[in-house]
């Protein structure tokens, strides 16, 4: 969905911008008035260009950079001070450099928050907001503490995720590996001991070693073929109904569809009530909760959820029309809203779906395990045993 940057005072004269999300400038602009806000200025954000590979900062190292932050704020110290504690002992470089300059825009009189949003690709739009609403409310500590709980829970989400993929990953590369070694250099040793019997072969046989034949003498092609793949898949996801397709395919997966649901749900209503539990509005927060989601389906779900809050209408709603949610989700959601504890209910479901990816995860281990040995063992010995028929009807023969 496209982003687009806005400009407009409210109405008591104050200068306000951000960026939203929104289908098109229209859209936008009626969502503003709806908040109250005059509009001077609404433009398409520009993509920017990067040619840098990543920042070389690790989850685990913002992490806990952040926990660190947070305790030596409780503790009393000045926020200078403390950044100039973490900058010398933070072990990570680019974390270091990065530390370094926060602490000289700091020094020279911006915001934390001010100082943090200069360096998105580090700091991202969940990060600055919670640091700034803890400015604003006097509780900077106590928002580094829930940033810092927060990202400590996702990490660990990622990591079992990881965890599950890693093997039946390594396991498939190893079947992959070890199939193009049988069809490029056993299979043909049999196929010159086949032709000096001049026997008539039986079909899988000759199935198999066509197919060892072709591996031989394709493999330029069958190499194009792969990258045209992988080229054509990227491609796809960069469109926004290529991308929309891929994702809704995830989540319908029949084996990792339910572990990428319960985690995408997760995420959204711990990073949603850790937002309004530190004191950012709904609508704020459902626009960065929408830009985190990791899935396009979530996210235009999370952006219906903020029009529809805008017009007067609740959140459970366009979620329910979503099918992402499961009834008790939106419901829970829906008693939140109700009873003006949508934060606390929203912790509640993430701490019950926290608990459903690690039931997940160790299902799906226990079922993955066994079923790529299977299917392993299945394909090596399909071959073995394409390749030993012939020699058993040659030993009939004989004993014939």
């Amino acid at each position: 969905m496209p982003v687009f940057e806005y400009q407009g005072r409210t109405l008591t004269g104050a200068p306000i911008s951000g960026v939203l999300e929104a289908k098109n400038p229209e859209e936008l602009k009626r969502f503003l008035r709806k908040q109250r806000i005059i509009i001077s200025s609404v433009k398409k954000k520009q993509k920017e260009i990067n040619i840098r590979f990543g920042t070389g900062i690790s989850n685990v190292d913002l992490s806990r950079f952040t926990r660190q932050f947070a305790t030596m704020i409780e503790a009393g110290l000045p926020i200078v001070q403390c950044l100039t504690i973490l900058s010398e002992q933070t072990e990570n470089k680019n974390l270091a450099s990065v530390i370094s300059e926060v602490k000289a825009d700091v020094s020279g009189g911006s915001t934390l928050s001010s100082a943090f949003a200069k360096h998105k690709k580090v700091f991202d739009d969940l990060y600055v907001n919670m640091v700034e609403a803890g400015e604003a409310g006097g509780a900077l500590e106590v928002i580094l503490k829930r940033l810092a709980e927060f990202r400590e829970k996702m990490d660990s989400i990622r990591r079992k995720i990881k965890g599950a993929m890693a093997y039946p990953s390594a396991i498939f590369v190893v079947t992959i590996l070890m199939t193009w070694a049988m069809l490029t250099f056993i299979i043909p040793v049999f196929a010159g001991m086949f032709e000096g019997l001049g026997a008539e072969l039986p079909k899988p046989t000759v199935i198999v070693l066509n197919i060892s034949d072709f591996f031989r003498h394709n493999v330029i092609l069958i190499i194009l073929f792969v990258i045209g793949i992988i080229l054509g898949f990227s491609g796809l996801q960069r469109t926004r109904q290529g991308r929309w397709w891929v994702d809704s395919a995830k989540l319908k997966a029949p084996i990792f569809g339910p572990l990428i649901r319960k985690t995408a749900i997760a995420r959204f209503t711990r990073t949603l009530a850790t937002l309004l539990s530190s004191g950012v509005n709904l609508i704020d927060a459902l626009n960065i909760t929408s830009r985190t989601a990791g899935n396009v389906v979530l996210q235009r779900a999370i952006h219906d959820s903020m029009v529809s809050i805008s017009e007067g209408e609740t959140i459970a709603a366009p979620l329910r029309e979503s099918k992402v949610f499961p009834p008790m989700v939106v419901q829970m959601i829906g008693v939140g809203e109700q009873t003006g504890n949508l934060d606390d209910m929203l912790t509640r479901i993430a701490d019950f779906y926290d608990e459903e990816v690690d039931a997940a995860v160790t299902t799906l281990m226990s079922l993955i395990e066994p079923l790529v040995i299977v299917v392993m063992g299945g394909i090596v010995g399909a071959l073995l045993i394409a390749m030993y028929l012939p020699m058993f009807d040659i030993i009939g023969q004989i004993k014939a």
